[in-house]
């Protein structure tokens, strides 16, 4: 075969290259070139474009594949491989080739650019800043949705594409040598947003940003920007790699699903504000309705005393229920006036256990998850207290066949990105009070208008629709948020949560003891499962001077005095539900609590409890019968604090 012909056997050293530059995208297949690339291919560019880089270059033996070295270049930024360039017309060459990545804005796949180049002239070294260069250079071919340019490393443009020329307006001629804070608007260099933009990337290695831009003929568009450091072997920065997208169109959308949202949220609330109107009305027509017939039936003849106390009581109670309504509207509205003191939320929640629990039916197992942790908040005590109340009675109605309630506390920080999206509190730290049930759940259209007033899933006459509007306005005018979690079917999990305080001396005294009373005595957990005797037992200790925390059964009992450790007398009843009796309950807490002194009761004697019971050893504490006086009481008490 003559020389000269398309023989692949011909040197290949015979024709060094001259740095074809190529654009790939992920696959390695060819997106753009310069006219270098053209040349020592032989191709045209219909040819090139689309092109797999691996049908052209082959890598020697022992060196990655160019998918592999794309994938090095992509995690670590760049990648050099040595191996053979061959031609269109056959011929070949020794070549070295080099991938870096080039990182776009967030949401476009990455792209490479790869030089091929000349292994013996690479040997006799290129300067690093004019080599980098010469990559970005076959962007002005390929490249006309971004604007791709390099930057020295004082900020000056140093090349420019295509791209740059169609977005911002101006001829490579009138840019390059410019510093690049021309594009910025007036406000952002008087503070300085370039400079700032250079050093981010020299320290951290890139920055990225969107904001507004400056077009050559003064128009301003939205610009996504990203900025790459570009560093020599030897950890040199060298100068910048600057990738400008045009995101006018974007922006636009986002504002005008932005103003749609608006409009939604306004629409939303002139509904409320209607249900609003329409729920006071009705409630208020129906509480006139008694109050002005009772006084209609006042001013006539009366057949009896008995006849008018009813009357009078039932105005009572609807002017009663006029309040509170009035008082829940007040709470939604945040216009209520609250009187916050700073108190330990867990042992509010303690103190108010017996209520709770009374809320709700037996087939609901109620839990208390409480952190073992003095958690305190600036607070209005009977408010929160109303609003616990309000999300245990909405779980309980969502679980008429039963099921579980679980009451929770916590301590969260907030950041700033969360707490954004959190009705814009404050970050830092707050106390969390989980409601969680079992129920029926909430659908997703649903649960955006909880708490809106007069809204409810309930049927008629079962609710008022004011429930979770309180709680509501109550987290919120004590600079807080409520969040809702439910599925159908799967429970829902009402969280508020409250800005964290410091429980100082001060206050921990103020919740021993109200304003105006003697210290206690010591504090007392009564452990009694039915809430009559409960609530009798509790009003009688608090009027001997002790104060008193309660619990329905061992299992809640040991969760108090797991999280309570200054608790003084343990006074429990012998027989109980859940599995655990009080004499067991007992022998825990003396294991847990040494020092803590007991006190058994039942309505069983000692020697039925050790024969019908099986309760034998009952005598290792004390001991009172059912009934008991409370003098009785009284004096058991007295003889355990004596030595």
């Amino acid at each position: 075969m003559a020389a000269g012909t398309n023989s692949p056997d011909r040197s290949a050293t015979d024709l060094p290259l001259t740095s074809g530059l190529y654009l790939l995208d992920r696959d390695g297949r060819v997106m753009g070139w310069n006219e270098a690339a053209e040349r020592e291919s032989g191709r045209a560019p219909d040819e090139l474009r689309g092109l797999a880089l691996a049908q052209i270059f082959a890598p020697d033996a022992g060196q990655p594949r160019l998918a592999a070295c794309l994938r090095n270049a992509g995690r670590e930024g760049r990648c050099l491989i040595r191996g053979t360039f061959t031609r269109k017309d056959g011929t070949r060459s020794a070549a070295n080739l080099t991938a870096e990545q080039i990182r776009t804005p967030p949401g476009e796949p990455d792209r490479f650019a790869v030089t091929i180049h000349d292994s013996v002239a690479d040997r006799q070294g290129i300067d690093a800043l004019a080599f980098s260069e010469r990559q970005f250079r076959m962007l002005v071919q390929g490249v006309v949705d971004y604007a791709i340019y390099m930057l020295d490393p004082e900020g000056r443009i140093t090349n420019w594409n295509l791209g740059g020329e169609r977005i911002k307006g101006y001829q490579a001629e009138e840019v390059v040598g410019q510093h690049f804070s021309m594009f910025y608007t007036p406000e952002d260099r008087a503070s300085e947003i370039p400079k700032e933009a250079l050093e981010t990337a020299a320290r951290e290695g890139r920055y990225e940003n969107e904001a507004w831009r400056v077009r050559k003929d003064g128009t301003r568009f939205w610009a996504g920007v990203v900025i790459d450091r570009i560093l020599d072997p030897n950890g040199k920065l060298i100068g910048f790699a600057k990738i400008t997208r045009d995101m006018t169109e974007k922006k636009r959308a986002e504002e005008e699903l932005e103003q749609a949202r608006a409009a939604l949220a306004q629409s939303q609330k002139m509904e409320a504000v209607g249900q609003l109107t329409g729920g006071v009305a009705h409630d208020f027509n129906n509480l006139l309705t008694v109050i002005t017939n009772g006084l209609d039936l006042l001013s006539g003849p009366l057949r009896d005393e008995a006849q008018k106390r009813r009357i009078i009581d039932s105005a009572q109670r609807a002017a009663d229920r006029g309040a509170k309504l009035t008082q829940q509207l007040l709470a939604f509205s945040r216009r209520q006036p609250l009187r916050p003191e700073i108190h330990n939320l867990n042992r509010l929640i303690g103190e108010f256990e017996a209520v709770l629990r009374r809320a709700c039916p037996e087939q609901i197992e109620v839990e208390l998850e409480l952190d073992h942790r003095p958690l305190a908040a600036n607070i209005d005590a009977p408010q929160f207290e109303t609003a616990l109340l309000n999300l245990v009675v909405n779980a309980r109605d969502a679980m008429p066949r039963g099921g579980t309630l679980r009451i929770s506390t916590g301590l969260e920080r907030i950041g700033a990105a969360r707490a954004k999206l959190m009705s814009g509190i404050p970050s830092g730290d707050y106390v969390t009070i989980g409601v969680a049930d079992t129920g029926e759940g909430m659908s997703p259209e649903v649960q955006p208008r909880v708490f809106e007033p007069f809204f409810t899933t309930k049927d008629v006459g079962k609710g008022s629709g004011l429930g979770l509007s309180q709680v509501y306005g109550f987290v919120t005018q004590s600079g807080g948020h409520v969040g809702i979690e439910s599925k159908p079917g799967a429970g829902t999990t009402v969280t508020f949560y409250l800005p964290a305080a410091q429980l100082g001396a001060e206050s921990q005294a103020a919740e021993n003891a109200e304003e105006g009373e003697a210290p206690t005595l010591g504090r007392i957990l009564v452990v009694e499962d039915d809430p009559e005797v409960l609530e009798v037992t509790v009003e009688t200790l608090r009027i001997m001077g002790y104060e008193v925390l309660t619990a329905p059964d061992a299992p809640s009992a040991l969760a108090v005095l797991r999280r309570e450790r200054d608790i003084d007398v343990l006074f429990t009843d012998v027989v109980m539900p859940r599995g655990m009796n009080g004499l067991e309950l007992a022998r825990e807490a003396a294991r847990l609590r040494p020092e803590m002194r007991v006190l058994l009761a039942s309505g069983y004697s000692r020697a039925a409890l050790s024969s019908e019971h099986g309760l034998a050893g009952q005598d290792e504490f004390a001991f009172l019968a059912k009934p008991y006086r409370g003098s009785e009481l009284a004096n058991k008490l007295r003889e355990l604090e004596a030595p």
